[in-house]
């Protein structure tokens, strides 16, 4: 996603990036990270198998043993809402939904849902990468056919009640099954398109519309019925297995989404059309003349906080249903983000605004006492988003391969980390560690090479063990790292607006990791205290 590594990629080679300012005499509200442990960053459309796209089936479950061999405690992976134009999941048509592509069709063979013979389609689809465009159609069709059958057979649902599902998820669902049916209807266009009665949710469900797609409202909530209980399934099979799962949470919503139709008091949007009259980016900087223009609604932070940060509790508390750590992404945003007034063909012109700063913190620590949540604080920041994440006490972010552009003060250099941090050789955002090391400067090279003496053969290995050795407490690598895969296995290119998150490993791959490679990573664990 273009925004979300902008502001981490600028800080490439930077010393400037980590504050080394004491720590404020308060205590921190959150103090959680205590513990030394690993992870694997891996999203799951990456899992192999043949439905076209990674699922919630036996291939994740066999990652989860890999897991549990090597001795890592914890699984990263991308937001897991269902994603529009440009597949990212950084931008989703809800913070609460799941992405019906995740779904695990032939789980619903044995349930009378689907016949074997249905799932042909899928079998056609390549394999090594994810073709997003015919996936999308293809299993939308199944998907239908599934709730279709559900209907007609009238079969048992097969994650338990249905209409219990829907009131367990009653403050998010109705209005995204809602949105979603009336997107579906006005053949995809965005909502600050459709008719203006339509752009009001209030108004909408006065529409005869809202009876004519009551079909269509309710497949849409059985489809997200489908995507949690195989979820939960899978989050059981990850705790039996001693692993826990770290999920990410995206500071901004997308403009076509069902979070800003419904609650459009909560963002800066024109009262009478509903379309935004401000949006987020970036200002100018070294890298981009134009700033960056990620066209994200701004949150009415009055308005939030008026209500004791309602929207933003239930946000947290449908994430930490599905993990056991959030990683909320942009954390600079909650003490100043830039603000892009419209219209606007690029980000040069707008003003840096004050975000809810530590305020938003406090409720959510009464909240959720107990919360593990890690900050994404990768960028050039000021010293008072340094401040504010070591009053909140979350541990922040660094990564390794913005560390060699410059000398040994680069404060993304291993002997620099400190215990509340975790470290990464490269993030989602980045390229593998060996097609990173291709690319980069002999400077660069020669600096790594000096650094951990070693020949630069095993980079990937060597970032890992690095990860390991340092003093943060959580160290994540991504798989591809691990299987020392180049930049044909990256998952996203910044600012490439097609061909990303397509990356899948193949079975095999994660097989020749067993026994000896399982074995070397519980080996570094015990010699690094993880």
């Amino acid at each position: 996603m273009a925004k979300k590594i902008s502001v981490s990629a600028r800080s490439t080679g930077s010393t400037a990036a980590i504050s080394s300012a004491p720590p404020t005499a308060d205590l921190p509200l959150f103090n959680w990270l205590q513990a030394r442990a690993t992870g694997v960053l891996l999203h799951p459309t990456a899992f192999p198998g043949a439905q076209g796209v990674g699922v919630f089936d036996a291939h994740a479950v066999r990652f989860l043993e890999f897991l549990r061999e090597a001795g890592i405690k914890y699984w990263q992976l991308c937001p897991l809402g269902p994603t529009g134009y440009g597949d990212s999941p950084y931008a989703s048509f809800s913070a609460f939904a799941g992405n019906p592509l995740l779904i695990d069709l032939a789980a619903l063979v044995p349930h009378d849902l689907l016949e074997e013979a249905d799932l042909d389609p899928l079998r056609a689809l390549p394999l090594e990468r994810v073709d997003f465009g015919a996936l999308y159609e293809k299993k939308r069709a199944l998907l239908n056919l599934a709730y279709e059958n559900y209907r007609e057979r009238r079969v048992a649902a097969p994650y338990g009640d249905f209409e219990r599902f829907q009131h367990e998820h009653a403050a998010w669902l109705p209005a995204f099954a809602f949105f979603t049916a009336l997107k579906d209807h006005l053949n995809g266009a965005a909502w600050t398109e459709w008719p203006v009665e339509l752009r009001d949710y209030a108004r909408a469900q006065q529409s005869p519309l809202r009876e004519l797609l009551e079909e269509r409202i309710e497949r849409c909530a059985f489809i997200q019925y489908l995507f949690f209980g195989q979820w939960h399934y899978l989050r059981t099979e990850a705790r039996a297995r001693g692993v826990e799962i770290i999920g990410d949470l995206p500071i901004f919503v997308a403009l076509d989404s069902a979070d800003a139709w419904a609650n459009p008091e909560l963002f800066e949007l024109d009262p009478a059309t509903r379309r935004p009259i401000a949006v987020a980016g970036v200002p100018p900087d070294y890298f981009s003349a134009d700033g960056q223009l990620w066209g994200n609604p701004l949150y009415a932070w009055e308005a939030h906080r008026a209500d004791g940060y309602r929207w933003w509790i239930e946000r947290m508390r449908a994430a930490f249903s599905l993990y056991d750590v959030v990683r909320i992404d942009h954390f600079r945003g909650f003490d100043t983000y830039w603000r892009i007034p419209l219209p606007a063909e690029n980000a040069r012109r707008g003003e840096w605004r004050q975000g809810p700063g530590l305020d938003l913190f406090r409720a959510f620590k009464a909240a959720f006492p107990q919360a593990r949540i890690i900050a994404e604080d990768l960028g050039d920041l000021t010293e008072s988003v340094h401040v504010l994440r070591r009053e909140t006490g979350l541990p922040g972010m660094l990564v390794l391969q913005f560390a060699w552009g410059g000398d040994a003060k680069n404060l993304y250099l291993p002997h620099h980390a400190t215990p509340n941090s975790v470290m990464y050789p490269g993030t989602h955002d980045n390229d593998t560690t060996l097609g990173w090391y291709r690319g980069a400067s002999e400077h660069e090279r020669d600096f790594v090479r000096r650094y951990f003496r070693v020949s630069g053969d095993e980079v990937s290995w060597d970032f890992i063990r690095a990860s390991y050795a340092c003093a943060s407490n959580l160290a994540i690598f991504p798989l591809q790292d691990v299987l020392s895969l180049g930049s044909e296995a990256r998952f996203n290119t910044p600012g490439k607006p097609q061909g990303n998150w397509q990356w899948r490993y193949e079975s095999a791959q994660l097989e020749k990791l067993f026994s000896g490679t399982t074995s070397y990573l519980r080996e570094l664990a015990q010699l690094y205290a993880r």
